[in-house]
């Protein structure tokens, strides 16, 4: 029952926050522009999850994981415009052939751990963006243009929704346990019978499927798409992980909050543009001062949570 009820109110406060963003939106309090940045919101937080599946809950080292979203973006980009194909099944492609990819990037790839998984999820990504960069089909080096713009900031915001339940149930289902005593001690789970190849992949070509979820939203969303390493290569990466990192390995509610913060933060800094990249490393800096382990560090912030914690204070303010 008590669950039921957390479940509700859940329901209760998502839908309450599209219906005012909605209202805001109708009644010109939030302009165009502010869409744009909760529609990013939505796209990042949709990326950043995934990859806390992948690096959080099942203990790998990915930096390659805007290889996935380039493919999304570019092959439902391509199926809607060349194509004319609908954007629900070009969207449902994309992240089908990124979950394909993981699942052939990760069989080889995920028996090197650390420091070489990291190199060679690198390397992958890098790979998808040169083939892109001289492929014609989808633009080449001029960028694949006249992209239709069929993202919404509601569908963005309920695909981010499904992206969350999807892998806060894997995460609390037997497989999801599984990836968890691979990430605490690999071979100790393999001793009582783990798989930790079959899981690693799974967890890998799952994140990836998202990804390019992720990446057909964007694309269809800013209705252009450059094979530069700031939009799909290294530097798209190190900006997810940047939020994975911040938000703490195996948070989700951390990687939602990070992946906001880390959004929104970069355009409050826009009145700051001389100061702008020495306010913005210097903050990043002193959390990781404070705290390494990033903002919730494993844990996650729920109704529940917040009750108990109301509880807590009630009840210290009685025995006062």
């Amino acid at each position: 029952m008590k669950n039921k009820l957390s479940i509700l109110l859940t329901a209760v406060i998502l839908l309450l926050i599209y219906t005012g963003v909605r209202l805001m939106e109708s009644g010109g309090v939030l302009l165009p522009y502010h869409v744009q940045i909760l529609s990013l919101c939505c796209i990042n937080v949709i990326l950043v999850v995934s990859l806390n599946l992948i690096n959080g809950f099942t203990g790998q080292f990915s930096i390659g994981h805007a290889g996935f979203f380039a493919i999304g973006a570019y092959l439902s980009a391509y199926l809607t415009v060349k194509l004319q194909v609908p954007f629900v099944p070009a969207l449902i492609c994309g992240g089908i052939l990124a979950g394909i990819t993981g699942l052939a990037v990760g069989l080889p790839a995920l028996r090197l751990r650390g420091d070489y998984l990291a190199i060679a999820t690198l390397g992958f990504g890098e790979i998808i963006r040169v083939i892109i960069l001289n492929t014609n089909a989808v633009g080449g080096a001029r960028g694949f243009s006249g992209i239709p713009k069929y993202t919404t900031f509601g569908l963005a915001y309920l695909t981010a929704i499904i992206t969350v339940v999807a892998i806060r149930n894997f995460v609390s289902s037997d497989y999801g346990r599984a990836c968890l005593a691979v990430r605490e001690d690999e071979i100790a789970a393999a001793s009582l019978g783990v798989n930790s190849t079959y899981f690693k992949v799974l967890a890998f070509s799952l994140g990836a499927f998202f990804a390019g979820t992720a990446g057909a939203l964007f694309s269809h969303y800013l209705q252009y798409m450059a094979p530069t390493p700031s939009q799909i290569g290294f530097l798209k990466s190190i900006d997810i992980l940047i939020m994975l990192v911040l938000g703490g390995l195996g948070s989700i509610t951390g990687s939602i909050v990070a992946a906001v913060v880390l959004t929104v933060l970069p355009e409050f800094l826009r009145g700051f543009a001389e100061y702008r990249m020495v306010i913005y490393p210097i903050l990043l800096i002193a959390v990781m001062i404070y705290r390494p382990a990033g903002l919730l560090a494993g844990r996650e912030f729920s109704l529940d949570s917040l009750l108990n914690l109301f509880k807590g204070a009630r009840t210290r303010v009685d025995h006062s």
